[in-house]
């Protein structure tokens, strides 16, 4: 960063390293007045791996067996991020054997030794409310076994933790990171002794946060599924944290997790997983289930979109799409151009994708996986349908205007119409789509249309094609494969056959006036170390009239064996 934001950064580091230490002036808490449950879910696998002395984190793996978690080389600020924020501490916890209490006990009076009188990078509010909620969630697996001395230097690193975040939570960007902020702070006031006098103000921003981030269909500004499956999590915690101590959340608290629960109901695909648009992934195995179970929330018919998606779904078919204009200004960082393209899952299977976020993978894989070209819908060559800004914002600009996005259903089949204006201003068209699932969820049909509508669009585009010297607009329809979907070229060439692990067989054909490929393409998956491999079906044609139309089916010919149970799931934390 640079000019004034740098200079703003810069000074807020410098107030939060000075309240840190300021906070340890505070009367250290002396133990707990009520313990909350252990609720965050860890992966044994990758404790496994930090056990053996495997730190994989932010897509980097370094291999340091017997060195301390803070002896490592830091690779990038995403890495040390995840260290400070202690998430970890879940994977080695759902390991949970000595050797795995010994490391937690070891990194965690590490970190008290090293940054716990307020220094190092870790005290910013949002790190600091993630890391208390862990060493709460998990005091009595840190404290087995400790002598008096380790467990008074827990209390008092845990209340210069609270002073701190009673301090400075509002500097936590809002949105995510508030969240954790203010949940932080209110587990370790219901927690700790003399703490208390934290929870009623912490309570009541919450409250104001979730008015103020949480629109009135259930959704945020970043649209992030993910995203919001983490803000979910953190209320039901913080509401549920509050309700074991006789405390009632507040009203907007509990209407927000009303909102938010059909939301991600509607944005989950048939396998349980959330789809992944706009930077978010699946969502870590079990925890959307188990916050949709503690939030007491009654699954209801939701009508409509959800947050900017809609959804389809037939037997054991679900299909995804987005429906609506990328965030925009600051909430737009990590969006993805991805208007009108869809996902589909049939039963415990991914059939297609979107690539994913390339976060993980360094700064070209993000950028490349926030393009059209990494999403499953219609892409003009060389333009997105929404474009990053020049001199290195990564804001999205010139978005892409939804003019329709329409749902309908009839007794055999579920509609979804929608159409946005990405390329009016560049080239003069306009992109609809056109999406029908039958109610059985064997097929799935699809129309692709491409046009330049009005007389000032046929005008811009004539112009185009006088630049091109007639050679016509370049388009591809993509749809990226799960890395897990055989795909191969079949019927001379006129199909595609997709055979899944399932055993089902899916065909893709197309009504003609494209060329139909087999091409490469990656599945950007975090926990990973680098892009898994996989391919993409393209159809590839050239617009030389003001409108072309391309139809296409998936339709489904041969199911799931019935003797064959379907439940073998990779686990990207062991294959990573």
């Amino acid at each position: 960063m640079t000019g004034k934001a740098g200079l703003s950064a810069r000074r807020t580091q410098a107030l939060h390293r000075l309240h840190a230490r300021l906070a340890g002036l505070a009367r250290p808490a002396t133990g707990f007045v009520s313990q909350p449950e252990p609720r965050s879910i860890g992966h044994y696998a990758r404790g496994r791996q930090l056990v053996a002395g495997n730190f994989l984190f932010s897509g980097h793996l370094i291999e340091a067996p017997g060195l301390q978690i803070w002896d490592i080389a830091i690779p990038d600020p995403a890495f040390e991020d995840e260290v400070q924020g202690f998430a970890w501490l879940d994977d080695l916890a759902a390991v949970g054997d000595a050797a795995a209490r010994k490391k937690a006990q070891d990194w965690t009076w590490g970190w008290i030794a090293r940054f716990g009188r307020g220094t190092g990078p870790g005290w910013t509010p949002d790190l600091t409310g993630r890391r208390i909620i862990r060493w709460i969630n998990h005091a009595l697996f840190l404290l087995n076994g400790l002598d008096r001395t380790a467990t008074e230097a827990y209390y008092r690193a845990l209340s210069r933790q609270t002073v701190f975040l009673s301090r400075r939570w509002h500097t936590a960007a809002p949105g995510l990171p508030r969240f954790e902020a203010l949940t932080g702070l209110i587990y370790a006031g219901l927690a700790l002794t003399g703490m208390e006098r934290y929870v009623s103000r912490a309570r009541a921003a919450l409250a104001r946060e979730c008015a103020a981030e949480i629109d009135a269909e259930g959704g945020i500004p970043t649209r992030n599924p993910e995203e919001l499956l983490e803000v979910f999590t953190l209320l039901i915690w913080a509401a549920q944290a509050l309700a074991e101590t006789g405390r009632r959340p507040g009203a907007a608290h509990l209407a927000a997790i009303e909102r938010v629960a059909p939301t991600l109901r509607a944005l989950r695909h048939a396998d349980g997983g959330l789809a992944r648009f706009h930077g978010g992934g699946r969502g870590l195995e079990g925890r959307l289930d188990q916050a949709l179970a503690d939030s007491g929330v009654k699954p209801a018919a939701l009508t409509g979109l959800a947050m900017g998606f809609a959804r389809l779904s037939g037997g054991r078919t679900s299909v995804i799409a987005d429906a609506a204009p990328p965030p925009d200004g600051q909430a737009s960082l990590s969006a993805h151009a991805s208007t009108l393209a869809f996902e589909l899952t049939s039963g415990r299977r991914a059939v297609i994708v979107s690539c994913g976020s390339g976060v993980p993978f360094g700064p070209d894989w993000r950028r490349a996986g926030r393009a059209t070209a990494s999403h499953s819908t219609l892409e003009i060559e060389g333009f997105s349908s929404s474009r990053l800004g020049g001199g290195g914002n990564e804001q999205l600009t010139d978005l892409a205007w939804v003019p329709l996005a329409e749902m309908g259903t009839d007794p055999s089949a579920a509609r979804l119409d929608m159409s946005h204006e990405g390329w009016v201003e560049t080239h003069g068209l306009t992109h609809t789509r056109h999406l029908v699932l039958t109610q059985d969820g064997r097929h799935l049909s699809g129309e692709d249309t491409l046009e330049a509508i009005t007389p000032e669009d046929r005008r811009l585009f004539e112009r185009v094609m006088n630049r091109t010297r007639f050679q016509g607009v370049q388009f591809m329809i993509r749809f990226h494969l799960h890395p897990d979907v055989d795909a191969a070229i079949d019927m001379g060439g006129a199909a595609v056959s997709l055979v899944l692990k399932s055993g089902e067989l899916w065909i893709f054909r197309h009504s003609g006036g494209a060329d139909l490929s087999l091409q490469p393409s990656v599945y950007l998956e975090r926990g990973r170390l680098k892009p898994r491999p996989t391919r993409q079906i393209v159809l590839s044609a050239t617009l030389q009239q003001t409108k072309a139309r391309i139809g296409w089916t998936l339709a489904k010919a041969q199911d799931t064996p019935l003797a064959i149970r379907d439940l073998d799931r990779d686990d990207p934390a062991a294959l990573a």
